[in-house]
């Protein structure tokens, strides 16, 4: 006699195929999100370093004298 727990259930096939499939579709839209982040970030980091680097370069403007 087979084991009737061992036996194929459509009804399940289906529902993990579309959990499966928003577990991927989630998966990307996080790793996209995440990418986008720390595109932002480095680009915000290096548009930073650039002022301080180009502020250091050209100094503070002389105040002006009274008469």
């Amino acid at each position: 006699m087979s084991n009737p727990w061992l036996k194929k259930n459509p009804f399940m096939s289906l529902w993990l195929s579309g959990a499966n499939s928003v577990a991927h579709t989630a998966r990307g839209r996080i790793a996209a999100e995440a990418k986008r982040q720390s595109a932002a970030a480095a680009t915000r980091a290096t548009n930073d370093m650039l002022g301080i680097w180009a502020a250091a370069m050209t100094g503070s403007a002389r105040p002006k004298r009274k008469r």
